[in-house]
């Protein structure tokens, strides 16, 4: 503990460096920040720079934060359009592209990637494509699917992509980062109300930091969690992305496979091609509460009931950073067959033959 608390205070090199990483791991050329900070700030800081009064915002809901990120722009005094669709699913690009046709005054569309909660992922590159053909601007959540899934910030015409390391990455929940196209940047500035001398402000570290030349941080940052995010960037590099995103694939795919063997519990998100790869959702069967047989598993398993009113019928099983792995994966079916009186035998071949088959794709 005191050689973590004596180290050397990290360097404003040492911090662009850390953001250059991330913007390889967006495949982004636009400005990168890392805000020091859950993920819910940059998240904030994105929605209050661009919104405003007088704006129209498409507000995209398929799950909890789909809710959160409406009331803020409600709350920034946008006119918000809710496109919700029912969380066991994904929206379609089609979705998006007849609620634009509806309402052409729409200039900001707000996107959860995937949704860990739910256990859905949205088709990013078809939402963005009829989007930039609107000429809205695209903020997208991408918390649970960076290295999870492919995730082309620049390709795809994302202009505020948010993400935070403590899911597929493997990292620290107390750094963040958003990235930031040259359109947004038009768009934030342009904003009277836009948050400035503010935590929330994406303007005052674009002046003080990134437009200065990245020489001088505007504040101490987050030295440990600075320090970790970038052992894991460090981590994935090593790794290589393809193999990061191949091993949270298999795990989906070996987990889904294997409840589907287990024939006591269904996955939540009906459609394979829906299902988010850094966390399934499972339905209990009828008369059996979530929470209360989450309570008989093992405490160090990553599976846990789903939150508010969904406690009582989903159970999640997290398979992302270092629990993307086959046995992570086959621990948490042998529980549920033991807590749901199942064989495990056939969910566990089910599990391997789905994560072999996946793996080799």
């Amino acid at each position: 503990m005191t050689a973590l608390l004596d180290l050397p205070p990290l360097s404003a090199a040492g911090f662009a460096a850390i953001e250059d990483q991330v913007a390889a791991l967006l495949h982004t050329s636009a400005d990168v920040i890392v805000t020091q900070g859950e993920a819910l700030l940059p998240l904030e800081a994105a929605i209050r720079g661009a919104a405003h009064p007088g704006s129209t915002a498409l507000n995209i809901v398929t799950g909890p934060y789909g809710r959160t990120f409406g009331d803020w722009l409600r709350s920034c005094g946008a006119e918000v359009v809710d496109l919700a669709v029912p969380f066991h699913s994904a929206v379609s690009a089609r979705q998006v592209a007849d609620a634009l046709a509806a309402n052409p005054a729409i200039d900001f569309v707000s996107l959860v990637h995937a949704e860990a909660a739910t256990g859905n992922t949205n088709p990013v590159a078809e939402v963005a494509a009829v989007v930039r053909e609107h000429g809205a601007l695209l903020m997208l959540d991408a918390v649970a699917s960076v290295a999870a899934e492919p995730l082309l910030t620049d390709a795809w015409g994302v202009d505020l992509c948010v993400i935070g390391g403590q899911k597929a990455m493997g990292g620290p929940a107390g750094v963040s980062a958003v990235s930031v196209s040259a359109r947004a940047w038009e768009r934030i500035a342009a904003n009277p109300a836009a948050p400035r001398r503010s935590y929330l402000s994406l303007l005052d570290w674009k002046e003080r930091w990134t437009d200065a030349g990245r020489a001088v941080l505007p504040h101490a940052p987050a030295q440990l969690e600075m320090l970790a995010l970038g052992a894991c960037l460090d981590r994935i590099a090593a790794d290589g992305l393809p193999a990061v995103i191949a091993r949270h694939r298999a795990a989906s795919a070996a987990t889904r496979a294997g409840v589907r063997a287990l024939g006591t519990l269904t996955p939540y998100v009906t459609r394979d091609a829906h299902a988010a790869p850094v966390a399934t959702t499972l339905r209990t069967a009828p008369g059996v509460h979530a929470g209360e047989l989450a309570a008989t598993l093992d405490p160090s398993l990553p599976v846990q009931p789903g939150g508010g009113a969904l406690a009582a019928e989903m159970l999640r099983v997290n398979h992302y950073g270092r629990a993307a792995s086959l046995d992570t994966v086959r621990a948490c079916l042998g529980a549920l067959a033991t807590a749901t009186g199942a064989d495990a035998g056939p969910a566990l071949h089910a599990a391997d033959a789905a994560w072999a088959a996946t793996v080799e794709v």
